[in-house]
This record gives structure tokens, C-alpha cells and sequence, in this order.
């Protein structure tokens, strides 16, 4: 299983979000490079990154925090947030980030996913309420099941998919299995959890479920998860 500790950025400070609501943003870092540098000296492969003002405004909103990540860091990068065409996917993989994550296209515009993701690296994000994808940073909730979203980029050459919960996000009430491993079945891909995680009770729940990786936010933040012991137990279970 892979851990993907995550950095959310507003305003050009690192956040976190409680429910996907943006004004519960409590701010953490006003410098998210070095969010990212702890995060790889504690013996990250991956940060997940995600624009928070560019998935409401539907372009990128916070680049040059996003450079500064890049240029001090030597970890993976994963990007979401406002990526809505190929420019800004081009654009981004010049910036040397890994791969990007499309999440509200892909409930819009699911052949505009398949097509990127025949030429780039692409990991769709399907964000859910109650089961229902959400879109627009959360805002509204659509009338798709999460699982039919998922069995549609099934064979699409799609890197991964991330499956949030979101009302699960930011709240440390623990990680939806259930609703991952549905995920991880309907589209036979490799599949993240995210949203809820909160201790090492998560971390074992999912390397026993056969997830394969998962997002880690608020618990590193508030202290209520030992990155470093986390990392540990994941390789120890490889």
C-alpha cells in the first residue's frame, strides 16, 4: 500500500478543510514547500496536492506555491484541483508533477478524461456523498453513482482512481473500507482511499482490506497519526 500524505492549498498556505467546506479551512503552514520537505525526510514517495482555489475557480489559483514544492522537493507529485483542459494538463507536467487528477470532468466530460488519459498520466478523482458523486469542490452532488463513475474509466488507461468521502474528509471519524473496496471493484483499478483516516487502526484496516493506498491529511497535521510509523508498518506488510 502506498501513503500519499496530502497538502491543500489556499491562498498559498497549506490547509485543511473540514467536509470540503472552505470556510473550515485552518491554515498549518504558510510556507507548503516545507510541509512537503517534513513530509519527505519522514520517508514519503508521494505528496498528494490539491489547489482548493482552483477547483472552485476552474483554473490554477495557486502555482507558485506549487514550483516552490517542486523545485525544493524530489518527492512524487500528484496535482488536482481546476484542471479542466489539456493546456493546464500540459502546462503542469512541464512543472515536472507526476501525474494529475481529474476529478469534476470526469463526471461532465468522461471522454475528455479517456482521451488524456491515452496521453498523459491521469488518476481520476471520484468524490462521493453518500454514495453520489460530488462536483465543483464539493458544491453540488450529482445524480451518479460513485461505482457506475468508476466502472466508466475502467479500461481507459487511467493511472489510479482516489475515492473520497467527503462526509467523512477532515473529520478523523475513520476510512470508508467499504466504500474504497466497492470502488476497487467496480473498476478493477488501482484505487486510494481518502477521507477520514485517523490512526493506525486506518492504516492496518486497509493494508488488511488489500487497498492499495490511501491519503493521509488532517491525522498527520493534528498529530493523531505517526507518519513515520505508518510508513514503516506499509513496508513491513509489502
Amino acid at each position: 500500500m502506498t501513503i500519499l500524505p496530502a497538502i491543500d492549498l489556499k491562498d498559498g498556505k497549506a490547509v485543511r478543510l473540514s467536509k470540503g467546506l472552505m470556510e473550515s479551512a485552518k491554515i498549518y503552514s504558510d510556507e507548503p514547500w516545507q510541509v512537503a520537505k517534513r513530509f519527505e525526510e519522514l520517508g514519503s514517495e508521494w505528496v498528494h496536492l490539491v489547489d482548493l482555489n482552483g477547483a472552485f475557480a476552474g483554473k490554477p489559483e495557486n502555482l507558485e506555491q506549487i514550483r516552490q514544492i517542486r523545485e525544493h522537493c524530489n518527492l512524487k507529485l500528484e496535482l488536482g484541483g481546476g484542471i479542466r483542459d489539456e493546456e493546464t494538463i500540459k502546462m503542469y507536467l512541464e512543472l515536472c508533477i507526476d501525474r494529475l487528477i481529474l476529478g469534476s470532468i470526469a463526471v461532465k466530460d468522461a471522454q475528455f478524461v479517456k482521451d488524456m488519459a491515452a496521453k498523459y498520466p491521469i488518476v481520476v478523482g471520484i468524490d462521493a456523498i453518500d454514495g453520489m458523486v460530488a462536483v465543483e469542490g464539493w458544491g453540488e452532488v450529482s445524480d451518479m453513482k460513485a461505482t457506475d463513475l468508476a466502472r466508466e474509466f475502467a479500461n481507459a488507461g487511467v493511472q489510479a482512481i482516489i475515492c473520497t468521502d467527503v462526509g467523512r474528509d477532515g473529520m478523523m471519524t475513520g476510512v470508508n473500507v467499504d466504500f474504497t473496496l466497492e470502488i476497487q471493484k467496480a473498476s478493477g483499478l488501482e484505487t486510494i482511499a481518502s477521507g477520514g483516516l485517523k490512526d493506525m487502526t486506518d492504516i492496518n484496516a486497509l493494508i488488511e482490506a488489500g487497498i492499495d493506498g490511501t491519503i493521509v491529511g488532517k491525522a498527520f497535521y493534528e498529530g493523531t497519526l505517526d507518519l513515520e510509523e505508518a510508513f514503516q508498518t506499509v513496508k513491513a506488510n509489502k
